[in-house]
């Protein structure tokens, strides 16, 4: 539309391009160009991996003139807000996806290309669990949720040396002196955390009886419904065993806070905080 006459113009959002005008002539002499953003990009404060907890802020920005009136921010596709910045002030592991922004003036809207957020956190939590096989096999598992994945250690209490690594520790030939407390300890370059069983023979009956103890118990129970529930508890974990005078008891402990590995003073915070998009 070089060169048009006239003292306004009609363009599309759709077009592309630069405008400017002088009063007829001075051609020479022409008003600053207008234009729809041209490039949007977008920043991560700060650079490098993202952890969970952690203050992390996406800014976006554009070259517009007039200045972009209007940012739109996505996560996946879906819109989230309308503000230049997006801030998390205690990112989580939810938080991870992708996102871009758009820029938006009286003259056009453009969009940014899209960054990826992939958040790093310790071990939660591992849930651990025994199989006990003709009395005289038992197999502890742990395993947790962890990014980036995480490596398994199994130890005995009051031992220092690790009795396996990996997910799977397996007993054969379970003795009366494998009884006592193992734990599974589950790592990643952020954090551990551990969770431990405790594993008992001691007298009994000619059955092998294996019990998962969890951490909170129900107080309050109809008296017919608890009874029934200890007869079919009991009936599901009775299975016939070669050794008459064993029994093998097995309970599950709780977790306590993780360790955090680069900064140990570190807890995880309240998983109850929300990001801030502000």
């Amino acid at each position: 539309m070089d060169g048009e006459t006239s003292s306004s113009l009609s363009v599309s959002v759709e077009d592309d391009g630069s405008y400017s005008c002088s009063i007829t002539g001075y051609e020479d002499h022409r008003s600053p160009p207008v234009y729809a953003p041209k490039v949007v990009t977008l920043s991560l404060t700060p650079a490098g991996e993202v952890r969970e907890n952690g203050r992390v802020t996406l800014t976006c920005s554009s070259d517009a003139n007039p200045a972009a009136a209007t940012y739109t921010w996505f996560k996946n596709g879906s819109p989230l807000n309308e503000n230049a910045q997006l801030v998390f002030s205690s990112i989580r592991s939810s938080d991870s996806g992708q996102y871009n922004c758009a820029a938006e003036n009286q003259l056009g809207k453009r969009s940014s290309e899209s960054i990826s957020i992939d958040v790093k956190y310790a071990p939660k939590c591992p849930s651990v669990s025994a199989e006990i096989f003709e009395g005289r096999l038992v197999t502890l598992t742990c395993s947790s949720d962890a990014n980036p994945a995480a490596n398994y250690t199994w130890y005995k209490e009051n031992e220092d040396t690790p009795k396996a690594s990996g997910q799977i520790f397996t007993i054969t030939d379970f003795r009366p002196d494998h009884s006592g407390n193992y734990f599974c300890e589950a790592q990643n370059r952020i954090g551990r955390q551990n969770s431990t069983l405790h594993v008992i023979v001691v007298a009994g009956n000619s059955t092998t009886i294996m019990k998962i103890i969890w951490p909170t118990v129900v107080a309050l129970l109809l008296i017919p419904l608890l009874l029934l529930s200890l007869w079919a508890r009991k009936k599901k974990t009775l299975r016939p065993t070669t050794e008459p005078h064993e029994l093998v008891e097995i309970e599950s402990d709780s977790c306590p806070d993780y360790e955090n590995i680069s900064d140990p003073a570190t807890k995880p915070k309240d998983p109850e905080e929300q990001e801030d998009l502000v």
